[in-house]
């Protein structure tokens, strides 16, 4: 019966997309012609759209598939680089400029989820809406100042009818499928397609309730709090529930209006060397980083800085997977290509028992076209994607925590070149890349963790002593008797053990005034 109901739905979704005459994908995609076909024969005729550009007819048919397909929509809108700037401009169109849904279903929302009336919580509620994407929609509002001042200004998010259900169904399907071309395909079971749902779906979970979106802008604003290019809005927790988010206004021009920049004077590659630092520090130095940088979610300040909306999209990387990025680009950004391949093996992206030459060999392949080009046709996205094309001859397998921040990659740097075609994302990342690696892999970061080291050994000694302490009374208490050989190699033992220990903790101490000398 499952089954039954994801082939009709595979099949709704063929004859939506060919009754907008919007097939064109499956060619690109270089699908079987038969399944082109069969697709046009489900459908019948498409639908008459006389003047329609190929993008825009694309973007109307997966706004009517529903909001999963919307996603894809913008990702692929930050890509001018793959599919023209023509479509990407019209896909730009799924961002925020979806039809809205009516008022009356947002204040009812917010009624339910907040538990008091529309009227209480606001000064003014404008029914308007200020942006429509395919999961909320956002309506400007003013709260009550604490001083007595005039209104806040506040944006109000407040989720779809009916878009947990409709994401469930999307993802019961993408499970499915999933589920299926392992069963019908070992080579793909390498690629972890169901591993890879997952974790669409725990992004999904968590964009589904804006209570946990309230809390990443709070730890990505408190991450970023010092740095004067980025800011985040402030949220509202007492006007913030599960389905709505409230937040502080955001007052800027979107990063997508070129002419509206330049007339601020604002230089638009500025801005996009920004959007890149931006990212990296986020991903290097914090760990936590932004994961939906298109467009339609960050916005320019007077000043200049970067404003940043919409955090229901988040990643998280531990220093390992860091250290792996850092040293990866920084490797091919050098052409250090044996080192590009050494930290895939050091990872254990790459089987072991895999030639590390070999792989160099391949990472050659890939680098030496892609640095030789134009600054305008380098491309980290082109990087990302033949690196994935060469997984099946070295046999490594998808690492699903890392399809966010390849994902973001891409992102951030389409929205760059959006802003300056000319830009060199390697020159850019570079210092960033370079300032993170001496200051956490150098021999200072490296002399400072093991003061830390020592200095966690130096608080836990006095639980140590405690312990033995106690130990001692339950001897003299009920005593052990031992024959003279054993209580002379205690003895030993024991003074070895004491002057390891003094040895240990004098080590602890010079390390720990050699860090503090260090950093005068």
């Amino acid at each position: 019966m499952e089954s039954l109901r994801h082939i009709f739905r595979l099949v709704a979704i063929a004859r939506t997309l060919a009754r907008h005459d919007a097939l064109f994908p499956l060619d690109m995609l270089e699908a079987p012609p038969v399944v082109i076909a069969l697709a046009k024969l489900l459908a019948g005729r498409p639908r008459a759209q006389p003047g329609l550009r190929p993008g825009e007819r694309l973007a109307a048919a997966l706004q009517a598939l529903g909001p999963s397909f919307i996603k894809l929509g913008q990702a692929l809108s930050v890509r001018a680089d793959l599919f023209g700037a023509e479509l990407a401009d019209d896909l730009g169109r799924l961002r925020d400029r979806l039809p809205p849904f009516p008022a009356a279903e947002a204040r009812a929302t917010i009624v339910k989820g907040l538990g008091r009336p529309v009227e209480e919580l606001f000064d003014h509620f404008d029914d308007t809406p200020l942006a429509a994407a395919s999961i909320a929609q956002v309506h400007p509002a003013t709260v009550p100042a604490s001083d007595g001042e005039a209104g806040v200004e506040v944006a109000v998010k407040v989720l779809r009818p009916g878009v947990e259900a409709a994401f469930r169904r999307d993802l019961a399907l993408f499970f499915w499928l999933a589920r299926l071309a392992t069963r019908a395909e070992p080579r793909v079971r390498r690629l972890k397609p169901v591993a890879v749902v997952a974790t669409l779906k725990e992004t999904v979970d968590i964009e589904m309730d804006l209570r946990l979106e309230a809390a990443a802008a709070a730890e990505l604003a408190e991450n970023c709090r010092s740095d004067q290019a980025y800011r985040v809005p402030k949220v509202d927790w007492a006007r913030t529930s599960r389905r709505v988010l409230t937040i502080e206004r955001v007052r800027g021009i979107p990063i997508d209006d070129l002419a509206g920049l330049r007339a601020a004077g604002h230089e638009p590659s500025d801005i996009a060397a920004m959007v890149i630092q931006v990212f990296l520090n986020q991903a290097l130095r914090d760990g936590f980083f932004h994961a939906d940088m298109h467009h339609g979610n960050l916005f320019v300040a007077e000043d200049g800085a970067l404003v940043a909306v919409d955090f229901g999209i988040m990643g998280r990387l531990d220093r390992a997977t860091r250290v792996f990025m850092a040293e990866m680009l920084l490797a091919f950004v050098t052409g250090d290509y044996r080192r590009a391949a050494e930290v895939h093996f050091d990872a254990g992206y790459v089987p072991a028992g895999k030639s590390v030459d070999a792989f160099a060999q391949a990472c050659r392949s890939i680098g030496e076209p892609i640095l030789g080009k134009p600054v305008s046709e380098i491309s980290i996205g082109r990087l990302l994607a033949q690196l994935f094309q060469i997984t099946e001859t070295f046999d490594m397998e998808t690492q699903p925590q890392l399809l966010l921040l390849q994902k973001t990659m891409v992102t951030a740097e389409g929205v760059a070149r959006y802003l300056d075609p000319e830009i060199n994302f390697w020159e850019v990342a570079r210092p960033t890349i370079e300032a993170w690696m001496r200051d956490n892999l150098g021999p200072e970061a490296r002399l400072a963790e093991a003061a830390g080291e020592a200095s966690s050994l130096v608080r836990r000694l006095p639980g140590l002593l405690d312990t033995a302490e106690r130990a001692a009374r339950v001897l003299a208490e009920h005593g052990v008797r031992l024959d003279p050989e054993a209580s002379a190699l205690l003895r030993s033992e024991s003074t070895r053990s004491g002057r390891a220990w003094q040895i240990a903790f004098a080590v602890a101490m010079t390390v720990l005034v050699l860090v503090l000398l260090l950093q005068i």
